[in-house]
C-alpha cells in the first residue's frame, strides 16, 4: 500500500458512493488507475466490504447494549457454539472474544427492553456454557464507527 491507497481508502470509508472519476481528481490519479487499485484492495481484502450504514433509530431500534460475558467452561467446542449462537443473532452487531474477567463483548441493538429481555434468554439463560453476563446500557450513542485510521 502507497499513499495513493492510503487516500483512496480515506475517502471511500467516509463515503463509498463518491464517483471513481471524482476519487481519481482528489488523489492525482485516473479514473483508471483508482478502479484498479479498489479493485486490487478488495481482492487482498483490505477492502472487506462496501456497505450502507444505517441509522438504527430509524428503524426503531433505539437501545444499544453491551454485554460482558462469562463462560463456565473454556473448552473449545463450547465456546464455538457460543460463538455460532453470537453470530447468528441479529441483534448482535459486534462481538469480541476477549482476555481479562469475561470472555465475550456483545454490542447489541434492541427496540426495547422486552426484547432484550427475550434475547437474554435464548443467548444466555437457555446457554448452559454462560456462568454470567453483565449488562450495560447505552445512555448515548457518542462515537460509532468501523472507520480503519489510514495514516
Amino acid at each position: 500500500m502507497d499513499d495513493f491507497d492510503r487516500k483512496l481508502l480515506g475517502i471511500v470509508q467516509k463515503d463509498a458512493l463518491v464517483p471513481q472519476n471524482e476519487l481519481g481528481e482528489a488523489v492525482h490519479l485516473s479514473t483508471t488507475a483508482v478502479n484498479r487499485r479498489l479493485k486490487k484492495m478488495s481482492q487482498e481484502k483490505i477492502i472487506d466490504k462496501i456497505a450502507a450504514v444505517v441509522n438504527p433509530e430509524s428503524l426503531g431500534y433505539n437501545l444499544t447494549i453491551i454485554v460482558e460475558v462469562e463462560a463456565q467452561s473454556e473448552q473449545i467446542n463450547l465456546l464455538d457454539a457460543m460463538k455460532k449462537s453470537f453470530l447468528k443473532c441479529p441483534q448482535v452487531q459486534q462481538c469480541y472474544y476477549v482476555t481479562g474477567e469475561c470472555d465475550f463483548v456483545l454490542i447489541m441493538l434492541v427496540r426495547n427492553m422486552d426484547e432484550y429481555t427475550n434475547l437474554t434468554r435464548a443467548l444466555f439463560f437457555e446457554n448452559n456454557n454462560v456462568k454470567k453476563f453483565k449488562t450495560l446500557v447505552a445512555m448515548n450513542r457518542v462515537k460509532v464507527t468501523l472507520d480503519v485510521p489510514v495514516d
